[in-house]
């Protein structure tokens, strides 16, 4: 095996770093439009991250352009720290996150779209800062990799390593023949969706900087808000809840789908098996959960606003479909407190925590593609225990899977659940009680935000001791990463030079 080109991926981590004080400028900007007060502190915070990328890009200019498989894992993971690191910058020098891990906590969830906070009142944070929070999720959304490789071809550095190895799901379908121009595509769409949502949450009674905050939370399926009650502030405003709703579900279906309905191949989507099933299960589990909203839950636990103005049916299915697609997608906003609705809802929750949105979206958790392949290939397992000469592919889309990638997927619920049984035990170690603990593991790895217990919707993640929060990060890491890329790190032969 030939020895690591460490100079590239030192290039490559100024790159981003650049990058990263780039969109730190777009902060300071609205921060000085805002007159919040903090505006040369993120500038400085900007200055320096972009200072320290130059650096990083300097001193190893002269480098080998050859990126390998190894080098493209390296740069994602440390990609990913390197970027959660600076990020803590705009935070510590505003003193609005004065300590450190809680500053690096916010960030880490913001880049992995997690959107769990440690903030006790959202709303007095400035302006510049509130807006930093929402563009860590923006950024981390479609992944500052994929926005590198739409870069790096004019550096003359290929791409293809590290969209591999980024690219959510258990594959990365390709829009064009070229890594780039499929980058740029996803980045367009992204962009495009993030404007319309803006605009609608605009005319629909936001203020700007409301809806522009909202907006990159939903595409990029994090979460963050810019209110203390997350979206029950606006439960006296169903429209805007609506097209949250709406955004929601797009940012959960795979963005290369989006690509063919706006190319008018619109039988193509709805040919996808994932998106059927997506689609399906999601208004299925809606239904389920609005009838016992409707039925058993309580009026005064939040779910039922202004029902004479919309009708209670309504009012159920909309929160009853918020709160799923809130958690399916990975989401996390909040219209109201699912844990205080029944305890079959709560459980139900739960589950949906490890379900996941669509692969090549911008959600994390195991994903749907991943469910159907595992589900088919169990039916197929009693098939074969009857006819065990007969050849009995799992289908996808009507092609036959190959076993290796029916395999790898196994393999990856293996280690999923293994990474969740581990997680929730560490938090036991930790003295957390046994709802917050599972509720803190599946809610971390699956990025997803809200958990259970001192974790709940209601609740924010401060409460945690501060290995707890350190914790939190990386299970963050390795959830956004989809488990290999990081953890295969860790294994002695991946250093091996022979």
């Amino acid at each position: 095996m030939p020895r690591l080109n460490y100079k590239i991926i030192f290039y490559i981590m100024g790159l981003l770093l650049v990058c990263n004080g780039g969109f730190m400028l777009l902060a300071t900007l609205v921060s000085f439009l805002y007159h919040d007060g903090v505006t040369i502190k993120i500038a400085l915070a900007s200055m320096l991250t972009i200072f320290t990328g130059l650096s990083f890009m300097f001193f190893t200019r002269e480098h080998q352009k050859d990126l390998g498989k190894r080098e493209g894992y390296i740069v994602v993971t440390f990609g990913w720290v390197f970027m959660s690191f600076s990020g803590t910058l705009p935070y510590l020098f505003s003193e609005a996150i004065p300590y450190f891990t809680n500053a690096f906590f916010e960030t880490m969830s913001g880049y992995t779209t997690t959107g769990a906070s440690i903030l006790d009142d959202i709303e007095i944070i400035p302006k510049g800062i509130l807006f930093w929070r929402s563009l860590t999720h923006w950024i981390g959304g479609m992944g500052i990799i994929v926005l590198a490789i739409a870069i790096l071809p004019l550096l003359g550095i290929g791409g293809m390593q590290l969209f591999s190895a980024e690219a959510p799901g258990p594959s990365a379908d390709k829009l064009h023949p070229r890594i780039t121009d499929t980058a740029k595509r996803l980045w367009l769409i992204y962009v495009g969706y993030t404007v319309a949502e803006t605009i609608l949450l605009k005319l629909a009674g936001m203020n700007f900087f409301d809806a522009i905050n909202h907006a990159m939370s939903t595409l990029s399926t994090g979460g963050f808000s810019t209110k203390n009650a997350s979206a029950a502030h606006w439960n006296d405003n169903p429209l805007i809840q609506w097209i949250i709703i709406v955004f929601m579900f797009l940012a959960g279906a795979n963005f290369v789908l989006s690509y063919f309905a706006f190319k008018g191949k619109v039988q193509k989507v709805l040919q996808d098996e994932e998106f059927r099933y997506y689609a399906t299960y999601v208004l299925g589990f809606s239904i389920i959960v609005a009838l016992f909203i409707y039925f058993q839950a309580d009026p005064a636990n939040s779910t039922i606003d202004h029902p004479m103005v919309w009708g209670k049916a309504e009012s159920s299915f909309r929160h009853a479909i918020f709160q799923v697609l809130a958690v399916v997608t990975t989401t996390g906003f909040v219209s109201a407190d699912y844990t205080m609705w029944t305890p079959f809802l709560t459980v139900l929750f739960f589950g949906l925590m490890f379900s996941g949105g669509s692969a090549g979206s911008t959600s994390g958790g195991i994903k749907v593609v991943r469910h159907i392949i595992t589900i088919k290939n169990g039916f197929l397992e009693f098939k074969r225990t009857l006819h065990p000469n007969a050849v009995l592919p799992v289908r996808y889309n009507t092609r036959a899977v190959t076993r290796e990638i029916v395999f790898t997927i196994l393999g990856f619920f293996i280690l999923y659940m293994l990474s969740f049984i581990i997680g929730a035990l560490v938090f036991g170690l930790m003295g957390l009680d046994f709802q917050t603990a599972i509720g803190g593991a599946a809610t971390s790895l699956g990025n997803v935000g809200p958990g259970l217990g001192q974790l709940s919707p209601v609740n924010n993640f401060n409460s945690l001791p501060d290995v707890g929060k350190w914790w939190c990060s990386f299970l963050m890491l390795i959830g956004r990463l989809e488990l290999f890329t990081v953890l295969i790190l860790f294994t002695p032969f991946f250093w091996r030079n022979r």
